[in-house]
């Protein structure tokens, strides 16, 4: 097993409960760092929707998906927190939460569980290929050289490298004949260079829009940062954007054009136009900045002026690096695996987690599709070994079989 993120944990759980003697390596110092991350503004597990609204998010990828996320499912990730002694709650957008909020308690009852398991967690264990048939490794005692009867990567895709994802795996799989589609950054911020008028409305929240891109929009709220928008708003159409497509932005969605039309063209007495918008549409300061940013100077119409409201441009140098990107789209091929997402051209050898061609949305479907995959993955590697054809999904009262 290689890479102790939620995937090859995920794998690595799996198949130590099939029966298999399982040894995970890991390239950092320790296990789970992208993880940790993601819970410190609070650990988004998974989406309480309709399967069929789920796997909508998952847009091409859905159809070779959706069997293996049915099998380990919203539900299920509630299940598999709860076996670890983390209560669940549920928020006003679907969005499932640890009671505690952070990753910590999570991943430290997680980590006792598979060494109760027998997994055997081994850190700066760096995978540098293969020589013949033996997985190699730079580890601090030096080289090493396994062999085992299934192996799992889980490496994560080409963002965030510091923290173990850095894309360095595809050159060593397409040496081996695998498939690989390029990276490129999804559920990215925006860069914006902003004027001196912007200045003052660093760090605060953009709420009560609509951003759209292309086939894309989102009702999401974004950021104000120092170098652009950020933020789920801006990660749901970030892949809009990359694609090419106009971002624009609806500054009151629960407006009508026509309604929005008819205040602005009210007698508008002594008032400003600012303080007109303000009253009238009940315009914040971060709105009222973002349409004097990138409308400035505004029209006198206000048939204009209600147009620019519904759909204004908003101009930007593109998005950040991919090392800066939540996450990544591109990665091995569907095409290369079979459906228990082992490589076919390497037979024994399995993939999970964001290293797949896949890409999501924030808002929990990033980590189910992780662990779902790496399940998937561990299920399929017992079976390869003549093991596991029942693996349970993780509940409280499960025991780790013997290991082999």
């Amino acid at each position: 097993m290689i890479g102790a993120g939620p995937a090859g944990l995920m794998a690595a759980e799996t198949l130590a409960f099939a029966g298999c003697a399982v040894t995970v390596a890991e390239a950092k110092p320790s296990v789970g760092r992208k993880f940790l991350m993601a819970g410190k503004s609070g650990l988004n597990l998974t989406r309480d929707q309709p399967f069929a609204a789920f796997m909508n998010a998952y847009a091409e990828a859905a159809p070779w998906l959706r069997p293996i996320i049915a099998e380990f499912d919203a539900g299920a990730v509630r299940d598999w927190a709860r076996s670890l002694g983390q209560a669940v709650f549920t928020g006003s957008t679907g969005r499932v939460f640890p009671t505690a909020m952070k990753a910590s308690p999570l991943l430290r009852a997680w980590l006792v569980r598979l060494r109760g398991a027998g997994v055997d967690l081994r850190t700066r264990w760096r995978w540098t290929g293969w020589e013949g048939t033996a997985a190699r490794f730079d580890t601090p005692g030096g080289i090493l050289h396994l062999a085992p009867d299934v192996t799992v990567l889980a490496l994560g895709g080409a963002s965030w490298s510091r923290l173990g994802s850095d894309g360095a795996w595809a050159p060593l799989l397409a040496a081996r004949g695998v498939e690989i589609a390029d990276f490129a950054p999804a559920n990215a911020g925006l860069q914006v260079d902003w004027s001196e008028y912007m200045h003052p409305l660093l760090g605060q929240p953009v709420k009560g829009v609509r951003w759209c891109a292309g086939a894309l929009s989102s009702r999401g709220e974004a950021v104000i940062s120092a170098r652009g928008l950020e933020g789920g708003g801006i990660y749901s159409v970030s892949r809009g954007v990359r694609e090419g497509h106009g971002l624009k932005v609806d500054l009151c969605p629960d407006l009508a054009l026509p309604a929005i039309e008819e205040r602005l063209s009210r007698p508008p007495g002594k008032a400003s136009l600012a303080n007109r918008l303000r009253k009238l549409l009940k315009l914040d300061p971060a709105r009222l900045a973002l349409l004097n940013e990138f409308a400035r100077p505004l029209p006198r119409d206000p048939a204009a002026q209600a147009a620019l409201l519904k759909a204004l441009t908003v101009r930007h140098a593109g998005l950040r690096p991919l090392d800066e990107a939540i996450s990544t789209a591109g990665g091995v091929r569907r095409t290369a695996l079979n459906d228990g997402l082992m490589l076919t051209a390497l037979p024994g050898v399995f993939c999970a987690g964001e290293m797949l061609d896949w890409e999501a949305p924030t808002g929990g479907y990033l980590l189910t599709a992780c662990l779902a995959t790496g399940r998937r993955a561990g299920r399929a590697g017992a079976e390869f070994v003549g093991l596991g054809q029942d693996v349970p999904r993780p509940v409280e009262s499960a025991k780790p079989r013997q290991g082999r």
